[in-house]
């Protein structure tokens, strides 16, 4: 299955979280399947800046699992960016207002892992934009 489609399902999967426990979830599937377009796209983790992120080891076999193509790398990777972005701020916001310590770290976990993957994502995209500007200018 295409990235696109993939990213636009963990969108509304995380519109649709009630609780913490269906946001954490949703948090390890978005991470797995940001790793999975990462390594779709570079394969042997070359041109990826910053340690690499480690698995997602929550993610149960699911939407990165499905992954086949990513017909529009800058795309998808724009895509993943927000759906990155959206999921730390609803990270933050479920920490903030739990009063259930473990959930609480919980969701920092998931917070430092999904920041992990948007700095790395940003770093394939920005390459993403800079090689076609040089190819122009060659």
């Amino acid at each position: 299955m295409d990235a696109a489609r993939l990213i636009g399902s963990t969108r509304r999967a995380l519109k649709e979280t009630r609780g913490e426990g269906e946001l954490l979830a949703e948090a390890w599937q978005a991470q797995a399947l940001a790793e999975a377009v990462i390594r779709h796209l570079v394969p042997d983790g070359t041109g990826v800046k910053g340690p690499p992120a480690g698995p997602a080891p929550r993610a149960a076999p699911g939407r990165g699992a499905a992954l086949t193509e990513v017909r529009n790398p800058a795309g998808a990777l724009r895509d993943l960016r927000e759906l990155l972005s959206e999921l730390g701020a609803a990270l933050v916001s479920a920490a903030c207002s739990t009063e259930d310590e473990a959930v609480y770290w919980q969701c920092i976990e998931a917070l430092d892992g999904a920041a992990d993957r948007r700095d790395r994502v940003c770093a394939l995209l920005r390459e993403a934009e800079v090689a076609p500007a040089q190819e122009r200018a060659q």
